[in-house]
């Protein structure tokens, strides 16, 4: 009664025969049966039904475990990013290769008005245009789930002000979802670097990630990383 369903029809769905319930009565059953966040996206699986996206609205925040894990990778650069790419934490690698995040504030320290609009950062990629093209169907593919989330609108809005490459391939609604490669980077100190990279989601249902590079040995890469986090400052190095 709770549910707003029919008992025989309840009773089909636990003897699994083929209703095919809708997803506004899954939604309906995980109320009344007061599921947890596992227990509901068990229900859907089971179901063959996609689970509605909740769209996050509150503060994201990166708990210890992820902090701790994001500093123990020493020789390699990481940092974490939310679901709109906003750079929320980094390590001490990632600032010696890719600049200290710490000096960028509100959309400057998000990922896409980076690459687009940030000099620094545009010059250390060997292949811009290329990268950027990735970068602008990824997000693209991963904003789709929040259509209409002023934060996102905010921001494309911004970009497409700000950059006329964004501008120009923004309407043509590429798509893509690229989870690994080898970046080249042109560091003013270091010179050419290279670095095997890949994403990996946070399962808490935040959208958060863990972007890592990992130094090839091609172009001596893994040297010239030691190098740059020999020359930081020893309270940067263990930041």
């Amino acid at each position: 009664m709770i549910a707003g369903v029919g008992t025989t029809w309840y009773t089909w769905l636990e003897q699994g025969r083929e209703v095919r319930p809708s997803v506004e009565v899954l939604t309906a059953l995980c109320e009344a049966l007061r599921l947890d966040t596992a227990e509901k996206r068990h229900l859907f699986i089971l179901a063959g039904r996609q689970q509605p996206e909740r769209r996050t609205v509150e503060p994201e925040k990166i708990d210890g475990p992820l902090l701790h894990m994001l500093q123990s990778l020493v020789l390699q650069p990481a940092y974490v990013v939310g679901r709109r790419w906003d750079v929320l934490a980094w390590n001490p690698a990632a600032a010696a290769v890719f600049g200290d995040y710490g000096l960028l504030e509100g959309d400057a320290r998000n990922i896409v008005h980076m690459v687009f609009t940030n000099p620094h950062h545009r010059r250390l990629l060997v292949d811009w245009e290329e990268l950027a093209r990735a970068v602008i169907a990824s997000f693209r593919a991963e904003s789709a789930k929040y259509v209409g989330d002023p934060d996102f609108e905010r921001l494309i809005a911004l970009m497409t002000r700000s950059s006329p490459e964004f501008r120009t391939w923004w309407p043509l609604r590429d798509v893509a979802r690229e989870l690994t490669g080898v970046k080249h980077v042109r560091h003013p100190t270091a010179g050419s670097m290279a670095f095997e990279h890949m994403s990996f989601s946070i399962d808490d249902g935040s959208d958060m990630k863990l972007i890592v590079y990992t130094p090839l040995a091609e172009q001596n890469s893994i040297a010239k990383l030691q190098k740059l986090l020999e020359a930081m400052p020893a309270e940067r190095r263990s930041a």
